[in-house]
């Protein structure tokens, strides 16, 4: 789903990247074993080609929560198809899963904001925390536009919730920008962002947004208005690091 605004000038997006690949590169440099944790929305599709193609170092995940699209698993096959690489798909804990829907039902994260945290957190935060207790640090697609709680965001940051660094080097990218350099170097991406949904995750918990709806609004949206979040970005103030 692509911006509204004025499309930017390429010149302009490449500088963007190329200042990307200076902030990683220099993360690894500094952290060593370095991971990005891939949402497979607009912004991982950047990412992801600026990793592959010039920092291959840096690992690359995604977290398969049970319940995706089926049009981000075909992604996820264009995805390894165009860069001949296979990213590596991190998956919750069956057996607490199994005990999680036993206790919730199937979709027993409907019946309050707490039950559907909890969710996430069986299916997505869980399966995040184990696979990045090997790394030193974490990227983060996140971008200040989204919500108010990532406008709060750092480039680096020391992560106290994870004990590790989190870098997010898209912050000030627009959604604009994003595109443009999804466009200008055809990259693949997932086919729902052309039916209204600027954000993707789960499948009953994703839908498309009316005009006029925040670009979040389609997530989570029987909740009230308000943050809403996973839980992998906790909503308390960062604390920035000299970058």
């Amino acid at each position: 789903m692509r911006s509204a605004m004025a499309e930017p000038l390429v010149s302009d997006v490449e500088h963007k990247a190329a200042a990307v690949r200076t902030l990683l590169a220099r993360a690894l440099r500094e952290h060593g074993r370095v991971v990005y944790s891939s949402s497979l929305g607009a912004e991982a599709m950047v990412l992801t080609d600026i990793i592959w193609s010039a920092l291959p170092y840096i690992d690359i995940f995604t977290i398969d929560t049970g319940r995706l699209h089926e049009e981000t698993h075909e992604l996820l096959e264009r995805l390894e198809r165009r860069y001949q690489k296979k990213l590596r798909v991190v998956y919750p804990d069956a057996c607490s899963l199994e005990g999680l829907v036993s206790a919730q039902g199937v979709n027993g994260f409907r019946k309050s904001i707490e039950a559907r945290k909890l969710c996430c957190s069986f299916r997505k935060v869980a399966p995040f925390v184990r696979t990045i207790a090997e790394y030193s640090a974490w990227i983060t697609g996140i971008r200040r536009e989204q919500s108010a709680v990532r406008s709060r965001g750092e480039f680096v940051e020391w992560d106290h919730t994870y004990g590790l660094y989190k870098i997010s080097p898209l912050l000030e990218w627009t959604e604009a920008e994003v595109w443009t350099y999804i466009r200008t170097r055809q990259l693949p991406y997932n086919a729902l962002h052309d039916r209204q949904f600027p954000s993707i995750g789960c499948s009953p918990c994703t839908r498309a947004i009316e005009p006029g709806e925040g670009r979040r609004a389609g997530r989570w949206w029987w909740e009230p208005a308000g943050p809403r979040e996973c839980g992998l970005h906790p909503e308390g103030p960062p604390t920035a690091v000299l970058a």
